[in-house]
């Protein structure tokens, strides 16, 4: 996939930055933990046809964000 037209993409949810990751070819969202599939080459950014991420860096993320917003 081409990498330039990405850097137009922006989350639906919370207009954060996507990262591509290649292997899976979705669109990430770390803010949000959603991954966004890419089907036929095009990017699907509906918030339903997304998918969960799951897994250490999300959990450490969120306790991280939890920490900050008790200070």
């Amino acid at each position: 996939m081409n990498k330039k037209p990405l850097a137009f993409l922006v989350c639906p949810v919370c207009h954060g930055q996507l990262v591509y990751q290649c292997k899976q070819n979705e669109l990430i969202c770390h803010e949000d933990d959603l991954a966004f599939p890419i089907r036929h080459r095009i990017p699907v950014l509906m918030e339903h046809d997304a998918r969960r991420l799951t897994g250490v860096s999300v959990s450490a993320n969120k306790n991280k964000s939890s920490r900050q917003d008790h200070t």
